[in-house]
């Protein structure tokens, strides 16, 4: 009478066993099907940073297998150098968007080279390496702006879609605004913003469903395109 018991327990562990190796199984072959699902790329952007939201903003893009590119400030990688490094360890891309985030176009070219130089250097120093793109505050460009970022060699890099969480919209709103990126576009987020960060796992699974994946911004075209 006891025999039964113990067969049925062990018919029970090696049945457990099995479907642990099947589902194991599954998930070691899930990752190579969605790398080779990558239909188009799209570049995620983040502003303003580093701050004391960086970590919390790049664990999220990283437990959910995304890379963007990080517009910083040059005052805020100086004041937070240890945030720029932990961004390249984690496989950013790091851009330049002024030290001190004016309005561009409203000043006169020395200025605007001091904002744009000064934010070169301190990303260097922070080990940021030194960017190739560019993003004006506020979106403000003109044509003096153009020629001190080709004298740094800088690409000018705007948006195709603006997530508004810089106006407070909701994590629906700016998961929605991912949604309508196509191939190569590019939108603007920023990395203070807690609703933002929420959304990002359903970020990563709706492009997942779309064969899209978050590619790098090239200093060629300023489009996104495939991590080189």
């Amino acid at each position: 009478m006891r025999t039964a018991p113990r067969l049925l327990k062990r018919s029970l562990v090696l049945g457990l066993v099995a479907a642990a190796t099947v589902a194991t199984g599954a998930v070691a072959n899930a990752a190579p099907v969605r790398a080779a699902a990558c239909n188009g790329y799209v570049g995620l952007t983040f502003d303003d940073g580093p701050s004391g939201n960086t970590g919390a903003l790049l664990n999220a893009l990283r437990q959910n297998g995304l890379r963007a590119t990080m517009f910083n400030q040059g005052n805020n990688a100086a004041a937070n150098p240890a945030q720029v490094r932990a961004q390249v360890d984690a496989g950013m891309w790091v851009g330049n968007h002024s030290y001190s985030h004016p309005h561009l176009t409203q000043l006169g070219q020395a200025q605007i080279d001091s904002e744009i130089s000064r934010a070169q250097q301190a990303i260097a120093n922070a080990g940021g390496g030194t960017p190739k793109l560019f993003r004006p505050p506020y979106g403000e460009t003109n044509g003096t702006v153009q020629s001190v970022l080709a004298k740094y060699g800088l690409t000018q890099i705007i948006w195709d879609v603006d997530s508004q969480d810089w106006n407070n919209a909701s994590t629906d709103a700016i998961v929605q605004a991912v949604n309508r990126l196509n191939n190569g576009q590019i939108i603007l987020m920023h990395e203070w913003s807690a609703n933002t960060r929420a959304a990002i796992p359903r970020i990563a699974q709706n492009l997942a469903s779309r064969n899209l994946c978050a590619g790098m911004i090239s200093p060629q075209t300023g489009r996104a395109v495939a991590p080189s």
